[in-house]
Formats: structure tokens, sequence, C-alpha cells
């Protein structure tokens, strides 16, 4: 009797847990595009041309412009890749951008500068939401959301960031 105890205890430990999960697993179409309009603060993730998902976005602190140098708060603008996912990240989760490619480090290295880096898109803790550009020049969500796009999409997957 005791050992069926001790099994549905472990049981339910495990179903428990498993509920307030933020790892989701994703079997929809392949995510193909990521497209971020800044002006807009829209994100979108796309198979092919077809849109799969839109999200409302925050912006670095200074968004209007490319980045082009370490602490100017703005979010990079040009086309990228997603280069990992972590899921340690102090944001909920994140997916690494590509920022800097050469040409940020060569414009930024012509001005004696760094051209910074650590570009992500990722989730928000706090009270900072959605409300304002507040990032150092990621791109945030909100951390349900998070989930899903650190579900669907995949390192390697090109991210488009538009004006």
């Amino acid at each position: 009797m005791w050992v069926l105890r001790v099994f549905l205890a472990i049981a339910l430990a495990f179903g428990i847990s498993a509920c307030g999960s933020k790892f989701k697993t994703y079997t929809g179409p392949e995510v193909t595009r990521v497209e971020v309009h800044k002006t807009d603060r829209r994100m979108y993730l796309l198979h092919h041309a077809e849109v799969l998902e839109a999200y409302d976005i925050s912006l670095g602190f200074q968004p209007r412009g490319h980045k082009k140098f370490k602490g100017d708060g703005k979010t990079p603008e040009g086309a990228y890749f997603i280069t990992h996912r972590n899921p340690r990240s102090s944001y909920h989760l994140s997916l690494g951008i590509s920022y800097p490619n050469r040409s940020d480090r060569a414009y930024a290295s012509s001005k004696g500068k760094s051209p910074g880096g650590d570009i992500f898109i990722h989730g928000f803790t706090g009270t900072k939401g959605n409300r304002g550009d507040w990032t150092a020049g990621c791109i945030a969500v909100r951390n349900h959301e998070m989930e899903d796009i650190y579900a669907m999409v995949r390192p390697g997957t090109p991210i488009v960031i538009l004006p």
C-alpha cells in the first residue's frame, strides 16, 4: 500500500510541475522568417508569406534609427538571424539575434567604438510590460508570448528588423 502512495505522490508532483512549465511544444508550420516593424511596434512570425502569429513589442529606449554603438539604446535594423535559445534568460526566455554583423562591427570600429551586442527577443519581468520602449536594444514581449515564440522559432531562422 505504501508503494502505491509513493507512486501517486511522485506522479502528482510531476503532473503539477508540468502544468507550470515555460517550455511549450509546437507542431505547426515552420517559422521561416521573423519580421519586426519598429514603427508599428509589431513582430510577425511567418511561414513563407503566411503570418502565423503577431505580437505587440517594446524596443530599445531610443528606438529611432539603427543601432550603431554599445549603450545607444537603439534596436538594430537590417537582416540578421536567430543564433541560439536561452532557457536561463534574466527575462524569462530569450532568442539571440546575430547583431552585430560584419558591417556593424566595421562601422563601430571606424568610429573607435564598440557596436555592442547581446541583442535578444525576450520576455519581461516586473511592471515594464509592453508599455513604452525600455530595453537596451532588445525586442520584448510578454512572458506567455515569449513561451510560444521560444517553442516556434529555431536557431538559424532569418529575422528582418525594419524601421
